[in-house]
């Protein structure tokens, strides 16, 4: 094999490599993305754990500062029921709980069903519109102390309301109600939270109203406001009531309720701060996997280089064979497939050099024997040529004889033929001329007819002439009668048209006159019109008149021609008539001599036909000589050609031996 044919071959090694690294880069990269999505859900959970446990704690503190102030809120109330108080005193006790906490600075008041707010003297809480108040209108729908709906107070600050009637006894309905700051809530919401990276805030699901938020500006502020999808995709929550943990807008988000409120705690965390670990992490192992693979890729090389380079010895040696080197030997080493397969060339090796060996002899056998057979062929060939040359002269000078004597043959039949139906010729001759003797009688009958019927045809042809001379004539005396009857109606119209001119001036006694004067000029048109009209036929009739005057003239002097044509025709019949005799008595001479003339063709043909046959005889018995000699011929340059064919196969053979290396 020539390097031209495998510098473009893919090796083994490099099919082997282009297999297994891709597998792999594939198996590793698997078990990258396995790993990667495994500690992805683990940390997703616990982070989800966490940020539960966080806003439990954050809503149970949130739950215990609402419960102990509302707890409060209810002794406080429960005493004002049962002590039974004057205005003074109740007075004096607003007063004295202003500003007892600072979650109620502005302590407890009261409203009753006038209108009337009952507070402390230093409070700056508004009386007005005291009915229509959140927190009175709360407070009327409950007896025991609870939290409504969180609203900004007159300073401005976030609070809500715990309000409930109080039955102080006095028959009046009375509404009794602290404002509870939101701060505290506040502080709680938004820096109790465990979790880094995580904010919470605080929403009245009655409204979706934000209660606390890190962001102040957005506390009191509904969700459906805020134009942002996080805010927009919690507030579908809450709507749908759905207050399971979940993923919105890239943050992992819990719903944690606040208990005895309506308030829910929404505590969320991006989640590229839960996987920011996770993604370094990745990387890492993205990193570990590159030098993995290239680690494994160096190990493979490695390996299967080892593995094929018996197979790569084993390739050089059969394209050593390939070439024609059998001197090429194999080293066999242990007991694998590799191994038989060396094992199986070394003994094809060993017989190759024993097969090129015995060719090599018999090519040289072969040699000998070919150029012996081609000195013997050459000499045959050169005795069967000499010999074919003279049967092929001998067979020539036959063959011109039996040419020339066929030919003698052939022309004396044909004579013979000639002169036989020369001889029927000569009689059919004979009786045609008596037939055209017979026609040529009654042709010069017809033609004498002919001459009296063209004189008649003259004749006819003046007198038609002279008709139509007077037919002429006479139109053009039709032609000045219609002139003279055009005229005189051109007068009738001319009168017709003075009478109904005197009818109208006649007046009524005209009319019938006017009447009859009209019909007369219609009248007048109507002959005028119609002598124009025989006027114009009359003209054509003239034309057409002089048109066949002048044809039947033309005919006249062309009978009288055909007339003169058809007397020479008689006297050329009567020449032809007295020729045809002269040939008649020719022909019957010329008859009896021809019969003589067959008999002695006939007598010729017949000894010319006999000697054609014999030498027919002669020339295909040399034909059959001459073949015998060509095939002998033949058959000597065969026998040489095929004796150097095997020469030069022989050469080949010895050729290709050569080529081997034993």
């Amino acid at each position: 094999m020539k390097k031209g044919e495998t510098k473009y071959k893919v090796s083994i090694k490099t099919k082997l490599l282009g297999i297994i690294i891709p597998m792999l880069v594939i198996v590793i990269s698997l078990l990258i993305f396995i790993s990667y999505n495994k500690s992805k859900n683990i940390i997703t959970n616990s982070a989800n754990d966490l940020l539960e446990t966080s806003s439990k704690k954050q809503v149970d503190q949130i739950e215990s500062l609402l419960n102990e102030n509302l707890s409060s809120f209810k002794t406080l109330k429960d005493s004002l029921e049962v002590a039974n108080l004057g205005e003074k005193q109740l007075q004096d006790l607003l007063n004295k709980y202003y500003g007892y906490s600072d979650n109620c600075k502005e302590g407890f008041y009261i409203g009753d069903e006038s209108g009337k707010l009952l507070k402390a003297e230093k409070s700056n809480k508004s009386d007005k519109d005291v009915l229509d108040s959140v927190w009175y209108k709360e407070g009327l729908t409950r007896v025991n102390m609870a939290f409504g709906s969180p609203y900004k107070n007159e300073a401005g600050k976030n609070v809500v309301s715990a309000s409930a009637i109080l039955n102080d006894k006095s028959g009046k309905i009375k509404i009794f109600s602290v404002d509870l700051s939101l701060d505290k809530v506040s502080i709680i919401v938004n820096s109790m939270i465990e979790m880094h990276d995580a904010e919470a805030f605080l929403i009245d699901i009655n409204d979706k109203t934000i209660v606390a938020n890190r962001d102040s500006a957005l506390i009191s502020t509904k969700l459906d406001s805020i134009n942002d999808k996080f805010f927009t995709d919690v507030s579908g929550k809450i709507e749908n009531k759905d207050y399971n943990s979940c993923e919105l807008d890239n943050n992992r988000v819990v719903f944690k309720e606040v208990e005895g409120t309506n308030w829910i705690l929404v505590s969320y965390v991006p989640t590229k701060s839960i996987l920011s670990e996770l993604i370094k992490l990745r990387t890492f192992m993205i990193l570990i996997g590159i030098i993995s693979i290239i680690i494994l890729a160096v190990l493979v090389e490695r390996v299967v280089q080892v593995v094929i380079k018996p197979i790569r010895k084993l390739t050089d040696t059969i394209v050593s064979m390939t070439n024609g080197d059998f001197t090429v030997d194999v080293e066999i080493r242990g007991n694998d497939e590799i191994s038989v397969m060396l094992k199986s060339v070394k003994e094809f090796i060993t017989v190759m050099r024993n097969m090129i060996n015995n060719i090599s002899i018999v090519s040289n056998k072969m040699s000998e024997q070919s150029e012996g057979g081609i000195r013997i062929s050459t000499e045959l060939y050169d005795s069967s040529k000499l010999q074919s040359e003279s049967m092929q002269n001998l067979n020539l000078t036959v063959d011109q004889l039996s040419s020339s004597v066929g030919e003698i043959a052939e022309n004396t039949t044909t004579l013979a033929n000639v002169v036989s139906n020369t001889r029927d010729d000569g009689n059919n001759v004979n009786d045609k001329m008596k037939e055209t003797i017979k026609i040529s009688e009654k042709g010069i009958k017809d033609m004498e007819k002919v001459s009296v019927a063209m004189e008649n045809i003259r004749t006819s042809i003046g007198s038609l002439e002279q008709a139509i001379s007077n037919v002429g004539k006479s139109s053009i005396e039709i032609t000045s009668i219609i002139n003279v009857i055009g005229s005189i109606a051109e007068q009738t119209n001319l009168l017709s048209l003075n009478a109904s001119i005197e009818a109208a001036r006649a007046g009524e006694a005209g009319k019938g006159f006017a009447v009859v004067a009209s019909e007369i000029g219609k009248l007048a048109n109507t002959s005028s019109q119609s002598v124009k009209n025989i006027s114009s036929i009359v003209n054509e009739i003239n034309k057409l008149v002089s048109d066949t005057v002048k044809q039947s003239h033309d005919s006249a002097e062309y009978i009288n021609e055909s007339s003169y044509l058809i007397s020479g025709t008689v006297d050329t019949f009567d020449n032809i008539f007295n020729k045809i005799n002269s040939a008649n008595d020719l022909i019957q001479e010329m008859i009896e001599k021809v019969g003589h003339l067959d008999d002695v063709a006939t007598t010729v043909a017949a000894i010319a036909e006999e000697q054609a046959a014999s030498s027919e005889e002669i020339l295909a018995t040399s034909e059959v000589m001459v073949d015998q000699s060509n095939n002998i011929t033949k058959n000597s340059e065969k026998v040489a050609n095929d004796a150097e064919t095997l020469a030069n196969t022989s050469d080949e053979l010895s050729k290709q031996i050569q080529m081997f290396k034993i």
